[in-house]
């Protein structure tokens, strides 16, 4: 059997890259180790709604839940500030749906997708999967976080979410807890599909996350668990090369997932819609600079943003939860007023800056790293 390109991974990015590769007419195969097209589903599902256009895909009606209204930020002392979302137009997707969508748009456009069919290895004239040898002149890994454990667990965390019923989740109000102790370098979070229904989850460095998960939904009060999912996230950013001799590297394998908070719809899925397009020219011309030119135009969209991002996570890594406590007194209502009418979603760099008070507050910034705190506002 062969293909001109099989991608390994059947979720936002290795989905988009089909896409656009069958677009140009070129032979494509998606394979997805597990038994059904989005699942399991890792991530909290936000995505801004330009977001959504430039990829591409406008959502259908069964696939968009409904518009995130406000997040809730809450310090370790349960101290909190609202940010107003509205301008922001962040959608909650239902990532189930979202991503058999763009199978669909995969599929039209000629693309061949086989589900419980994993990858094993590299071969010589191409890859072989759990099934059978495949032949093909690129490859594209799209297999997500896991695979980059093998190559640096230090950039990897533990993650638990679930997907549960509860009275107490709202429906447009994302809220967000800080707490070094108990999810050391990263947080918990609840995101609503709707009233009384949503994703609640944890991640940290060397936490155990079905133990930290469970003690936090006993202190929000009552639910029912409806399904439970742990997977590894990825925080140290881009990785050096995204294109190996045969093989291009694209979404969460790629290390494009945000530095922050590790959400990737949308910078993965660019990284799957401009390795598509990179890999198409290629298959025309034979030309390697063509595939080169997926990771600069990926770089030069979010290579800054990214850069920023995990600078401000280098900070936020070594404070305590008294620094977090004397950062959040700091924050003005003016400073979340600038947040809400001004940010954007997919990039917001900019709004860390103002939340850590950098701008506002020359002792709260000495209390953290100055010398990484000025390098944020260059």
């Amino acid at each position: 059997m062969y293909y001109d390109v099989v991608v390994a991974g059947g979720s936002v990015a290795g989905l988009l890259c089909a896409r656009e590769i069958a677009s140009g007419g070129n032979s494509i195969l998606v394979i997805e180790e597990d038994y059904e097209i989005g699942t399991p589903e890792h991530c909290g599902g936000l995505v801004s709604i330009k977001g959504l256009e430039e990829l591409g895909i406008i959502p259908f009606s069964k696939t968009l839940n409904h518009l995130i209204e406000s997040a809730k930020i809450y310090a370790p002392n349960g101290k909190s500030f609202s940010i107003n979302s509205k301008k922001q137009k962040v959608a909650e997707i239902n990532r189930r749906e979202f991503d058999k969508q763009i199978a669909h748009q995969a599929q039209k456009n000629g693309a061949v997708i086989k589900v419980r069919t994993s990858f094993q290895e590299k071969t010589d004239k191409g890859i072989r999967t759990n099934e059978e040898e495949i032949e093909c002149r690129l490859f594209v890994d799209a297999r997500g976080a896991s695979s980059l454990v093998q190559t640096d667990r230090t950039g990897i965390l533990p993650s638990a979410q679930y997907e549960i019923y509860a009275d107490w989740i709202k429906k447009g109000k994302v809220e967000v807890f800080f707490d070094q102790e108990k999810y050391p370098g990263f947080f918990a979070w609840i995101i609503p599909s709707g009233d009384g229904k949503g994703k609640v989850g944890v991640a940290g460095k060397g936490i155990k996350v079905s133990e930290t998960l469970e003690e936090f939904l006993e202190k929000k009060g009552k639910y029912s668990t409806i399904r439970k999912i742990f997977a590894p996230i990825w925080i140290k950013g881009p990785i050096k090369k995204f294109v190996d001799n045969k093989t291009i590297i694209v979404g969460d394998a790629a290390g494009q997932a945000k530095p922050t908070t590790s959400g990737g719809i949308y910078t993965s899925g660019m990284g799957g819609l401009l390795a598509g397009r990179a890999i198409s020219k290629f298959l025309k011309s034979n030309n390697k600079s063509d595939l080169e030119e997926y990771q600069k135009q990926w770089t030069q969209k979010f290579g800054k943003e990214f850069e920023k991002q995990l600078l401000a996570r280098k900070i936020l890594e070594r404070i305590d939860n008294s620094t977090i406590n004397k950062l959040f007194e700091s924050i003005t209502p003016d400073i979340t007023k600038e947040i809400s009418e001004k940010e954007d979603f997919d990039f917001h760099a900019g709004s860390i800056v103002k939340l850590l008070g950098i701008r506002g507050s020359v002792k709260t910034a000495q209390t953290i790293i100055f010398a990484e705190l000025k390098k944020l506002l260059n």
